[in-house]
């Protein structure tokens, strides 16, 4: 029944400054199925655990928050991967939109497809989604499935529907030293993104070794360890091969 739905929720955070535009509630769903070597939170892969909600009892509780958004901030829905609860999602949205707050789906696109019954979720959702970060590990198909465990190519046509049906997205791009910093992976991400024409942000997301602990602790084995943070200078190279002024838009609060 409508409204008796609940979400799996991982953590919350109340103060985003880098999930979106201006300040945003953030909202991390628990489930993934991709196994990024790098991932930050590998706590959120399992599809069951982390805290209960409905809609309308999360919506409530970051809306209490309001006041810190201004203008420009609003919700943020991450992960692990939201579309694996696409349902939940999309009742959330929906009230978000009734509510006049601004709605932004944070994605790596693993789960779309064009089949039913997920695309005409998707499409419904869709309505009620202001802004698509999407995340782009890897251009190469295979580089991308040995660092995800799956294909890319799902994930390239999710950002081409977005595209072609008027979807304002940001694509972030992890910059892993050695693995994901390769002149030609990186100018073949530079002409994908030049044929998106919604495409309003293009960011390069330093790697960084925060989780290696929780990977640790979770007994998982860590397949970079010892690759090394990517320097300023190596981080400027790719943002130059990526052309990410073109697509720059200042942050607003």
């Amino acid at each position: 029944m409508e409204g008796k739905l609940k979400g799996h929720i991982h953590s919350l955070e109340t103060f985003g400054l880098v999930d979106g535009p201006g300040v945003r509630f953030v909202v991390f769903m628990q489930g993934c199925r991709m196994r990024c070597a790098y991932c930050h939170n590998p706590e959120t892969w399992a599809l069951s655990g982390g805290t209960e909600y409905t809609a309308e009892e999360l919506f409530q509780k970051a809306y209490r928050y309001r006041r810190y958004w201004g203008k420009t901030g609003g919700i943020t829905v991450s992960g692990g991967e939201p579309l694996l609860q696409i349902d939940f999602l999309t009742e959330f949205f929906e009230i978000c939109k009734a509510h006049g707050v601004h709605t932004t789906l944070d994605t790596a696109g693993n789960p779309y497809t064009e089949d039913e019954p997920f695309y005409g979720k998707f499409e419904r959702l869709m309505r009620s989604t202001d802004l698509i970060m999407l995340d782009i590990k890897e251009m190469d198909s295979s580089l991308h499935k040995e660092l995800t465990g799956v294909s890319n190519g799902n994930i390239l046509r999710m950002a081409e529907w977005l595209s072609g049906h008027q979807k304002d997205m940001w694509i972030r791009h992890v910059l892993v030293p050695g693995v994901t910093d390769q002149p030609e992976d990186l100018e073949a991400l530079h002409r994908f993104a030049a044929s998106l024409k919604t495409l309003r942000r293009l960011e390069v997301l330093p790697y960084h070794t925060m989780a290696v602990n929780e990977w640790k602790k979770l007994g998982i084995p860590y397949r970079l360890d010892g690759v090394p943070q990517p320097t300023a200078e190596e981080v400027a190279r790719a943002e130059s091969i990526l052309h990410v002024n073109e697509y720059y838009e200042p942050q607003a609060v």
